[in-house]
């Protein structure tokens, strides 16, 4: 027979088979059981499990039952703590618990050690595949864009390593991200299209298309979104995965405040920001919302949630999050004020990678110059976020912005079918991880096809493009 100890493994492994499965049903309340459990047979492990608990009823979100994330942390703070040395896996799930029960102010200088432990310990394989997406996620939701990127990247490294297909397509998914905020849509479709490839090879049910709901709204794609949206949804309540609702709502509000069509943006914002306490993209959608807001006259609504951004962004304090609360901050004054605000915005945000956000910051300052009847001003702020829109693939936003550079007189080309739009999708994500320099072995490796059939693809990917060489091929990719 099974000693008490052997008992708790086994639960946990049926745990987290149910977690796997179906997110936030049952999940939650068995992990919790378990890791109450262990606490008198395992500390370390006790607490490993009080994170998967915590994770999975963020996971549930707006679908918890009785047991929500509030909760799980709240029992994971009366948890024993774990006997030295303190580890980084131990400092996240203290700061997660902090960030859930008290806010940002209080869990953010935890959080933020944790993250810095998983950058400087030397963490195994095993912990990397199990913990750097967690830890990337939450670094992109306390606004550190480096970490985020440096873990995530880490976590997709390893599982390459090691071929972990189990594991890599939550890896590329929590990167997808990084990419998007950068402005590298080619870059977040060829992960996307990755996962897709691993789905087929695997057959594997696995999680709804986070990433593709990005890139199709970000894209301004509204016929793909509504598309994907169709699906996803009804298998977000199936599985009882409340997070994947609220980052619907998120990316819905961000296609709509691209075509400036702000009521249906508000909306969407406002159902996907409901709950600030559910954490993952529920600060995201607040800024969304302000933008919604302040160009539907919703004043009142705006200042709310400009409120509440403030407790996230000020309590982080990185370029990003200070240049976001500025921008948000300047939809809601006028003159001087504001200018400041957008001014200061776009400052901080030319010395990051996060394009996406300085090109949006070009664009509200440009507008907000045009509506002060600074028309020659506002054509150098719209000027450069129809270029880099344009660039990026964000099709929304580049017609937003061109309605706009219109507007002051200047006349802005629609945008033409770009020469990369003719390759066909595995053509795309072939060249693009051809660009990046992987051989041919390791594009055959990664997308589980043959040499030949990469090579067949950069042929014919060579020809559409007019290219001779890689090193071509990257200047016109990357």
């Amino acid at each position: 027979p099974l000693d008490r100890f052997q008992r708790a493994r086994a639960d946990v492994l049926r745990a987290r088979i149910f977690f796997a499965a179906d997110r936030g049903r049952e999940a939650p309340s068995l992990l919790l059981a378990v890791a109450k459990r262990l606490e008198s047979l395992n500390t370390r492990l006790a607490r490993e499990i009080y994170l998967d608990a915590l994770t999975a009823a963020l996971f549930a979100g707006r679908l918890a039952g009785e047991l929500d994330a509030r909760q799980v942390a709240r029992a994971a703070r009366a948890a024993p703590p774990s006997p030295p040395p303190t580890r980084a896996v131990d400092l996240l799930l203290d700061g997660l618990a902090l960030l859930i029960i008290e806010g940002h102010p209080a869990g953010i200088p935890t959080t933020r050690k944790a993250l810095e432990r998983f950058h400087n310990d030397d963490i195994g394989t095993e912990d990397a595949l199990r913990w750097f997406w967690l830890a990337g996620r939450i670094a992109g939701f306390i606004w550190d864009y480096e970490a985020w990127d440096s873990l995530t990247s880490r976590q997709v490294r390893s599982a390459r390593e090691v071929g972990a297909l189990s594991e890599l397509p939550l890896a590329l998914t929590t990167r997808v991200g990084v990419h998007l905020f950068a402005g590298e849509l080619r870059a977040a479709e060829s992960l996307v299209q990755e996962s897709d490839v691993l789905a087929a090879v695997t057959d594997s049910r696995i999680f709804p298309p986070y990433g593709a709901l990005a890139v199709a709204a970000i894209r301004g794609d509204e016929d793909e979104l509504v598309r994907l949206l169709r699906t996803s949804t009804a298998d977000f309540n199936v599985r009882g995965e409340g997070m994947g609702l609220t980052m619907a709502h998120w990316v819905t509000a961000i296609l709509y405040n691209g075509l400036a069509r702000y009521d249906e943006a508000f909306a969407a914002a406002a159902q996907a920001s409901v709950d600030p306490h559910e954490l993952w993209f529920s600060t995201f959608a607040l800024v969304e919302l302000i933008e919604a807001a302040s160009r539907s006259g919703r004043s009142e609504q705006a200042a709310d949630a400009l409120a509440l951004l403030g407790e996230s962004t000020s309590a982080s304090g990185t370029p990003w999050a200070l240049a976001v609360e500025a921008r948000s901050r300047a939809l809601l004054q006028q003159g001087p004020a504001a200018e400041t605000l957008y001014r200061e915005a776009v400052e901080l945000l030319r010395a990051t990678r996060l394009r996406l956000d300085l090109a949006r910051s070009h664009l509200l300052y440009g507008e907000w110059l045009r509506r002060e009847g600074r028309r020659v001003d506002a054509r150098k702020e719209l000027r450069l976020a129809h270029e880099m829109f344009t660039e990026f693939g964000m099709d929304a936003f580049a017609e937003r912005t061109r309605v706009e550079l219109e507007a002051t007189g200047e006349h802005a080309r629609k945008r033409t079918v770009d020469t990369l739009d003719q390759l066909t999708p595995q053509e795309a994500q072939v060249s693009r991880l051809a660009a990046q320099g992987n051989t041919n072995r390791e594009i055959a490796a990664q997308l589980f096809i043959s040499r030949s059939t990469v090579e067949y693809h950069l042929r014919k990917a060579f020809r559409k493009l007019d290219v001779t060489s890689r090193i071509q091929l990257a200047r016109l990719m990357l």
